[in-house]
This record gives C-alpha cells, sequence and structure tokens, in this order.
C-alpha cells in the first residue's frame, strides 16, 4: 500500500424524482411500480412534488444540486411539461449546477423523437433506456412492451437527440447460453454505447418470477452457468473499453452516471415522490429517509401533512459504517479506509482484511483504498458480510 491517506472524494448532492407509473408490470420488478388506466393528474402531482421540494430543502440548506434523476416507473410516460415544471422548483429550491448530469429512465414503447426533444429543452441532458434484451422472444418472456426493432429504434432517437445515453440489458435469462449473450452483447456494442448497465437476473420476492419458479415453470441457470455468463461479460466489456466501474454497470472513461456514483460513494441524496428514498446528513448525523409507496397515498399525505415521509429515522455509527461499506465495495475504485474510520470511530478489522487480502478477494489500491478484487466481485456479498462482522 503506497499511501494510508487517499485523496478524497466529494460524493456530492443528488435528487431522486420517483414517477411510480407503468403501463404494464414486468414480472421480475420489485420496484415501487404502479399501472393506472385512468389518465394521471400530472399538474397535481406537480404541485404535490413541489411541496415534498421544498420540504426537504428546508432540511438541506446549503446543498446544491450536482445531479437530478428521474426514475421509476417510467418517466418517460411523464409530459415534458411536467419535467420541466419539476426541475424549475428543484432549482429554485437549491440550485441545479451548470454541469449537473439531468438524467430520465425511458422505456423503449414510449419514446418519440419531438417528445425527447422537449425533454432536451426542459433540461434533461442524459437518457437511460430499458432496452432489456435484444430479441423478441426474451423481451415477451420478461413481460416488456417493445420489441427488437423499437428497441434499436428508440436507441437511434435517443443518441440523435442526447449526448449521453444508458441502456440496460437483462442476462442469466432462463435458457440462455453463454454464446447467445456473447453474440447480444457484441451486437449491443456495435451501437458503440458511452455506458451500460447489464444485470444479472435475479428472482426478487413478491414478484411473478417468483410465484413461477415455486410452481417449477421458470428455471434459472446453474450457478457455474451464471459464473460463466458473468465472466463472459466481463471479458467482452473489457476488451470493449467499456470496463466494470460498479458491479452491474459500465461505462467509457469519464461516461459514468453521476448520480450513482453519489449513492455508492455514500453521498447526500434526497427522495422525491411515492416510495422514494434519501439519505441526509443532519446534526445529529445521517438520517434515513423514505416515502409512502402508494401514489394516491402519498399525495394525500404530501397534501395534508406537507410531507410524505413516512421514515425519518436517524442511522447508528453501526448502520452507517455497513451501509458505507455495502454501497462503496459495489465501485471498482473500492473505498477510503480512512473515511471508514470518521463515520464510525474504528478502523476496519485488520484480521478480515488480511484474511481477505489473502484468499485475493479485496487489495490495496497504490493510493491507499480497498477494493474488491475481479474474484471478489462474484461474491460482493459474502466479501461484504465478512468485513462488516
Amino acid at each position: 500500500m503506497a499511501s494510508i491517506h487517499p485523496p478524497r472524494i466529494d460524493p456530492g448532492f443528488g435528487v431522486y424524482v420517483h414517477w411510480p407509473f407503468c403501463l404494464s408490470k414486468c414480472p421480475y420488478c420489485d420496484f415501487n411500480s404502479h399501472v393506472r388506466r385512468a389518465a394521471i393528474d400530472e399538474e397535481r402531482y406537480v404541485e404535490a412534488f413541489g411541496v415534498e421540494i421544498a420540504h426537504r430543502a428546508a432540511l438541506t440548506k446549503g446543498r446544491k444540486a450536482a445531479s437530478v434523476f428521474f426514475g421509476g416507473g417510467t418517466p418517460s410516460l411523464m409530459k415534458p411539461e411536467t419535467v420541466a415544471a419539476i426541475l424549475q422548483k428543484i432549482d429554485r429550491a437549491w440550485g441545479i449546477e451548470k454541469d449537473a448530469e439531468i438524467t430520465l429512465e425511458a422505456n423503449p414503447s414510449s419514446v418519440e423523437a419531438e417528445r425527447f426533444r422537449v425533454y432536451r429543452a426542459a433540461g434533461v441532458n442524459r437518457v437511460s433506456l430499458g432496452v432489456q434484451a435484444l430479441n423478441d422472444s426474451d423481451l415477451k418472456a420478461l413481460g416488456r412492451l417493445h420489441n427488437r426493432d423499437e428497441a434499436l429504434a428508440a436507441l437511434e432517437v435517443a443518441t440523435s437527440t442526447f449526448d449521453r445515453v444508458s441502456f440496460d440489458l437483462i442476462y442469466g435469462r432462463p435458457g440462455q447460453t453463454v454464446d447467445q449473450w456473447r453474440a447480444e452483447l457484441t451486437e449491443a456494442l456495435s451501437r458503440a454505447p458511452e455506458h451500460m448497465s447489464l444485470y444479472q437476473l435475479t428472482i426478487e420476492p413478491d414478484t411473478m418470477f417468483e410465484r413461477l419458479e415455486r410452481a417449477g415453470k421458470l428455471k434459472m441457470p446453474s450457478a457455474d452457468l451464471q459464473r460463466d455468463l458473468w465472466d463472459a461479460t466481463q471479458d467482452l466489456m473489457g476488451k470493449a473499453g467499456m470496463p466494470a466501474y460498479e458491479i452491474s454497470n459500465h461505462a467509457r472513461p469519464g461516461a459514468e452516471s453521476r448520480h450513482n456514483l453519489i449513492y455508492w460513494r455514500y453521498g447526500e441524496y434526497v427522495g422525491i415522490g411515492p416510495g422514494a428514498h434519501g439519505r441526509v446528513a443532519a446534526a445529529k448525523g445521517r438520517r434515513a429517509q423514505s416515502t409512502e409507496q402508494h401514489p394516491e397515498m402519498w399525495l394525500t399525505c404530501v397534501e395534508t401533512e406537507g410531507h410524505g415521509l413516512v421514515e425519518d429515522e436517524s442511522l447508528s455509527i453501526e448502520e452507517q459504517g455497513d451501509e458505507f461499506l455495502l454501497m462503496g465495495l459495489r465501485l471498482t475504485e473500492g473505498i477510503d479506509p480512512g473515511r471508514f474510520y470518521a463515520l464510525t470511530g474504528k478502523a476496519l478489522a485488520p484480521s478480515r482484511v488480511a484474511d481477505l487480502i489473502s484468499h485475493g478477494l479485496v487489495e490495496y489500491t497504490r493510493e491507499g483504498r480497498l477494493r474488491v478484487s475481479a474474484e471478489g466481485f462474484p461474491i460482493l456479498d459474502s466479501v461484504v458480510a465478512d468485513l462488516a462482522a
């Protein structure tokens, strides 16, 4: 280890805005998303977002937003005027930095060229597309409303409108082989993306996929095949100049998601909207915040109470340390052990660190940061648990 004082990284301050509505519920999704057949009263929601923004701004004075992220749900179902109004309220409350990253998640089924141009005029400068697969049979199995051609057309519209575009793919799908995934990922890379989020499919509680698997109607890849798919992903992405900077996210140098880096570097962010989460620093320590998940209930809470918070709790020193490890070790840059000490008042257990190093699972960088090794990332949860014990 060349230095015991790695340079400090300022994680920045971010604003997350949750738009909870979707056209349909995907069978693997455990996000806070809701299907509504009736028209959404967007003007009423804009007013509620404004009230909640003002509430959080009063708790986080002196901050300036380095990033705004519209997640969901399907934010691209929002009218561009809704997005513009929310951004104006955020700017009035905190101020948005001139070079801020402003991301909007979009599904290919809701992408329109004119709509995207108006989003850009409203201030959005980065789009994240939920492509998920590049063949029609798997898209149908994943419950997606778009097909392959629509996904590629949406990607073309996005790249012609925005300077910064990311898209998601899911791998480890039932029946998928390593050769199939290599071919699909190679085609995706031919679209010259700057950022890709590549997620191994997992079965989450209370989803349709969980019920199908429990009934024996869905067979997931074996652990060995999942590891082979992981290795193929790292190999192809590394050769393409888009190595992982986080366990599931790949980017060309300088194209990393600033908003997600705020999370993983354990920065401050506020969550606005139904089911949104936040982490803010207060006089008596870091606070965990979350809002009412049900959209109509959230709306009522905001209109009657002035906010939608259902959780606003001070985190213990131990909880802060565990969260710092859980988030920071997802990054290939690793963590600053000195910041862990500043948060918790104690150093990482030398014996545990030494044991993990001896097994080739973690390593120190020249700057003195501690990071998970290439061998450790496939078993990241176990590595974090060992360090946090």
